[in-house]
């Protein structure tokens, strides 16, 4: 673990290479799982407030189970999840052409139809984190169906901190991002 500003960072994050591949995965990480996307609670409210917008984006059941139930529930283990449709689906995935799983509010972000609204768990996956008092754990999760996002990764010469740039940005900060990638290319020099 390195320590940046405030966050333990895991070595994964430096020294395992990641790229997302929806082309071959389809976006799995969408609909596998047992709950929806962890959500915090100022997202809930910025996608709350953001649903009149959002609902002509979702597929039918969707749209049913928001209108019904609320975009978001407290899960089993007491956190607060985006919801699910019929078991599987979180409820802001779409299917494009091929089956491949896209995030209704990610693509209409990068239409400039919304403001970034997706859930930073989504965001910075595969990153998980966990609080420990006033430090923050940076992890990496590996998940069989990400081995071809290692693989795209690991050809195209991409680290998971640098893929994930933006996302980093957008939970920790440039400062916090750039101390982070300073530290990260001295480890690679002193242990290549």
């Amino acid at each position: 673990m390195l320590l940046i500003k405030d966050s333990l960072v895991s070595l994964d994050l430096i020294e395992r290479f990641f790229v997302c591949d929806l082309d071959s995965c389809l976006g799995q990480c969408c609909i596998d799982g047992d709950a929806g996307a962890p959500l915090l609670e100022e997202e809930r409210q910025a996608i709350e407030a953001h649903l009149d917008e959002i609902l002509p984006l979702l597929n039918p059941g969707a749209r049913r189970i928001i209108e019904e139930s609320g975009s978001s529930y407290i899960d089993e283990e007491g956190d607060l999840v985006t919801q699910i449709v019929e078991g599987k689906d979180c409820v802001f995935t779409t299917y494009a052409e091929g089956g491949k799983c896209l995030c209704a509010l990610e693509k209409a972000y990068r239409e400039g139809k919304l403001p970034q609204l997706k859930p930073s768990s989504c965001h910075l996956y595969p990153v998980r984190l966990k609080k420990y008092g006033d430090m923050t754990a940076v992890n990496l999760h590996r998940w069989k169906i990400c081995k071809c996002a290692e693989i795209l990764g690991r050809t195209k010469k991409i680290r998971a901190y640098e893929f994930l740039k933006e996302p980093l940005i957008r939970k920790f900060g440039e400062d916090w991002y750039a101390e982070l990638c300073s530290v990260a290319q001295e480890w690679i020099k002193q242990h290549s």
